[in-house]
């Protein structure tokens, strides 16, 4: 079988070519490690360049199927110059084949070997428009008759695309010209916060400003995001809020004197108690410390260390004795005993 599927690739007419693409599926692992090596890889890309639909869709699900699993053929795409052709393919007008090119960039730049050259070939802005795109009118929902709107899947299949290339530390200055934060952001405050693609994005978000001085002052400065972040402390996943308040800390930690009130009059308060009872250790942690920098922002040193210790332990123990849920009065209390504290150095 294998023979025939490499013959009719190679030598067989177009609708030979597509039958092969779409039988190359059943080979086992080891069938189609072979048939790449063979020349089975060149055929598939050139039917990307036809202008037949049929042919596009055919060579690119073969070609997923020959890079899953497969980091020797991952990389063989690429050299085989299959990128400048799904480049293009992003930028057809079929919701089909962008979304099964968006699925192919995020395996094929899982390799690490492929990250550089995926960065440097225009991928990232590409990716970044089609995101931004879908919130380009500031309501969560494309509106443009022009624009194509893709599935939920590809939109995180195109963040997880960016997020693999967010992980080589030669691609941060790409990350950081192609307006990835506004993107970002702009799902972080028009979806639903407990989804799965706030969790993505927001996820994302939080290792980019952890790596790029740039891209978290971009944050901070962007118009909505405190309050963005804020919201999803209150009503995002329990892995989003965790995100959140590492980047709320981030933020304040880079300039207290401009981020401190801001932060606190977007009401942080209520979500930031909240998660030092239910927040997973390491959220609990980050939230305590984030309170301590906005109890006292003159203070904040090691002069003072122990009683900013003494008051956020008293909180905390009191917070402990009500039970395992803050609500009503009982979140009223201790938030008024706080923000006295805290407003007298706004």
């Amino acid at each position: 079988m294998e023979e025939l599927l490499l013959q009719n690739l190679v030598t067989g007419d177009a609708e030979a070519q597509i039958r092969a693409a779409t039988q190359l599926g059943n080979l086992s692992s080891k069938q189609r490690h072979s048939l790449a090596e063979r020349g089975g890889m060149l055929p598939l890309i050139s039917m990307l360049h036809s202008q037949d639909f049929e042919a596009n869709e055919a060579a690119l699900l073969a070609l997923l199927s020959l890079a899953f699993g497969s980091e020797r053929n991952k990389r063989l795409i690429l050299k085989s110059g299959a990128l400048p052709e799904l480049l293009s393919l992003l930028q057809c007008r079929s919701e089909v084949l962008m979304e099964l090119t968006i699925t192919a960039l995020m395996i094929l730049s899982s390799c690490k070997a492929n990250k550089l050259s995926i960065a440097s070939s225009g991928a990232i802005e590409q990716i970044v428009d089609i995101l931004s795109g879908e919130y380009a009118n500031g309501t969560g929902m494309n509106t443009n008759k022009d624009t194509i709107t893709i599935s939920m899947q590809a939109r995180l299949d195109a963040i997880a695309t960016l997020h693999n290339l967010s992980t080589c530390h030669h691609i941060m200055p790409s990350l950081a010209s192609s307006g990835v934060v506004f993107s970002l952001l702009q799902i972080i405050r028009f979806c639903e916060k407990p989804s799965q693609l706030v969790e993505k994005a927001i996820a994302l978000l939080d290792d980019v400003v952890s790596s790029s001085q740039i891209l978290l002052k971009e944050t901070a400065s962007s118009c909505g995001a405190i309050g963005a972040l804020v919201e999803t402390l209150e009503e995002g996943s329990m892995e989003s809020k965790e995100h959140a308040v590492r980047i709320l800390l981030f933020i304040c930690q880079s300039c207290r004197e401009n981020y401190r009130g801001l932060i606190l009059r977007e009401g942080v308060m209520p979500g930031l108690l909240q998660l030092t009872v239910d927040g997973t250790w390491r959220a609990k942690t980050m939230a305590e410390e984030l309170l301590l920098l906005l109890r006292d922002c003159s203070s904040y040193g090691p002069r003072n260390q122990q009683s900013r210790n003494e008051v956020i332990e008293q909180i905390m123990q009191e917070i402990d004795a009500e039970g395992e849920e803050v609500g009503g009065s009982t979140a009223l209390r201790l938030l008024d005993k706080l923000s006295s504290s805290i407003q007298c150095n706004l």
